[in-house]
């Protein structure tokens, strides 16, 4: 495994996070932290990223409010900064619109980041981001990586797979299911993921920022150990959790008429968009976090730790002797 110094970052430094209180920024806060380099994470609301403050030393880490929506807001949240980092996206369109948050928004922070003249930028996109998607996520996904590359050429992307960790929207979604359906539905079981740990990908976010010279104007896909089929991911989430209930296949057009229900109907499982992406599998292409001297986290070694809640005790639960 190859390493990198990220001290080099230093004090001297003003590295700008926007959207840094979600998933993944709590964790690369805290890994840009160590650099010593300062923080200035940008959010939309700026009392609920006040528990980012406790991960640096005193005065270090700073929560400005701005919106990407806003280019005023944005080029004030970038004065003076040396590193930038994009993290905003969303998962579905219960509150704002893909394109104007995952292309717009993006093409705004990168021009930002460009106009504040930064050394180095990191975007956060996703495996299967493609201008020509037939899913709006993917297709605003590859958008945004036009855009920031057109205005910020130096800039990295990295696209994660599923990304987990203890406050994931995956493993705790599909958990939580598990315990509250009398079945576990499969929908699209053949389809690939690569789970890759949160902390991996933030790793490899601080180490792009250390090195513009090497990762900038390149791509990188990001994904763990092991690839995982969709019904093996669903199967090992109750075996953790230690639920004993089937595993059923939905019909090709079975699901495809239930994701089509939720364009019309709020509270579906799933959206129309999200079954779209199911149809492909979301699997890194080499070499990926090797590249950023990271050896992959494998999701048995996490996982299982934050999934034990879904356990019918809890962390109490002890396995029957056989």
């Amino acid at each position: 495994m190859q390493l990198f110094d990220t001290r080099r970052l230093g004090p001297d430094g003003l590295a700008v996070i926007v959207g840094g209180s979600g998933f993944i920024g709590r964790y690369l806060v805290q890994e840009l932290a160590r650099t010593g380099v300062r923080i200035r994470v940008v959010v939309r609301n700026e009392p609920a990223a006040l528990f980012l403050k406790p991960l640096g030393s005193l005065g270090q880490i700073e929560i400005i409010s701005a919106d990407v929506r806003s280019p005023a807001s944005l080029a004030q949240a970038f004065d003076g900064a040396t590193l930038g980092v994009n993290l905003v996206g969303i998962l579905d369109e219960s509150g704002q619109k893909f394109d104007s948050v995952q292309h717009l928004g993006a093409a705004a922070v990168a021009r930002a980041a460009a106009h504040a003249g930064v050394e180095a930028f990191v975007h956060v996109s996703a495996i299967g981001a493609a201008s020509d998607s037939p899913a709006q996520y993917a297709r605003s996904k590859g958008d945004g990586e036009a855009a920031v590359r057109k205005l910020l050429p130096v800039a990295t992307i990295v696209r994660p797979s599923i990304v987990y960790g203890p406050e994931d929207a995956f493993l705790n979604r599909f958990a939580g299911l598990a315990r509250s359906l009398p079945v576990m539905p499969v929908i699209a079981g053949d389809t690939k993921f690569q789970p890759v740990y949160v902390r991996d990908v933030a790793r490899a976010i601080v180490v792009a920022l250390a090195d513009p010279a090497r990762f900038g104007g390149k791509t990188y896909d990001l994904g763990g150990p092991r690839v995982y089929t969709f019904r093996a991911l669903l199967a090992w989430i109750l075996k953790e959790i230690r639920i004993d209930k089937p595993l059923v296949d939905i019909p090709p057009f079975a699901a495809k008429a239930m994701a089509q229900l939720g364009k019309v109907l709020p509270g579906m499982p799933m959206t129309y968009d999200q079954w779209l992406m199911l149809q492909s599998d979301n699997v890194a292409v080499l070499p990926g976090l090797a590249e950023f001297g990271i050896d992959p986290t494998p999701m048995e070694a996490i996982a299982p730790g934050y999934l034990e809640r879904f356990r019918t005790a809890g962390r109490f639960h002890r396995d029957r002797a056989a």
